[in-house]
């Protein structure tokens, strides 16, 4: 039974634009995180430069942090714990090295099962005593 005899059948229209919208933005993620390796056809040797080694070195101050708690500053273990006081005693080996001019370098020698807290009252006790460099020191694993 055909209740609209007056009105043909449209049909449908599909539009394409909001598909063709999301494989650009598709294409244009895998564009942006795909890696290529602009070198693993050629077997390449890369060249050697003599340089001399600097005459200054930068003055270190190594911080340990045991699984205990326990800081030491330059082989020197300290009894503060709050970062506070570790700025103080940051300070103090770095006036102690003779190099009070040079910005020197904080070396952090944390256990492996020490507390991340720890870690992180050097790193702000750094801070608050105006020392920008800090590193940490690691081990190697021993694999390759």
């Amino acid at each position: 039974m055909n209740f609209r005899k007056g009105k043909g059948r449209e049909d449908p229209d599909i539009n394409l634009i909001p598909f063709i919208d999301v494989l650009l933005v598709i294409l244009i993620f895998l564009m942006v995180t795909t890696t290529y390796s602009k070198f693993t056809a050629l077997q390449i040797t890369l060249p050697t430069a003599d340089a001399e080694k600097a005459l200054e070195q930068p003055q270190e101050i190594n911080v340990g942090i045991d699984a205990q708690g326990r800081y030491a500053i330059d082989n020197r273990q300290i009894a503060v714990r709050d970062a506070g006081g570790l700025a103080e005693e940051l300070k103090a080996a770095a006036g102690a090295g003779g190099q009070a001019k040079q910005d020197p370098v904080i070396i952090i020698n944390a256990d492996a099962t020490a507390a991340h807290q720890l870690v992180i009252n050097v790193l702000e006790a750094a801070r608050m005593a105006g020392f920008a460099k800090v590193t940490f020191a690691a081990q190697s694993s021993g694999k390759k």
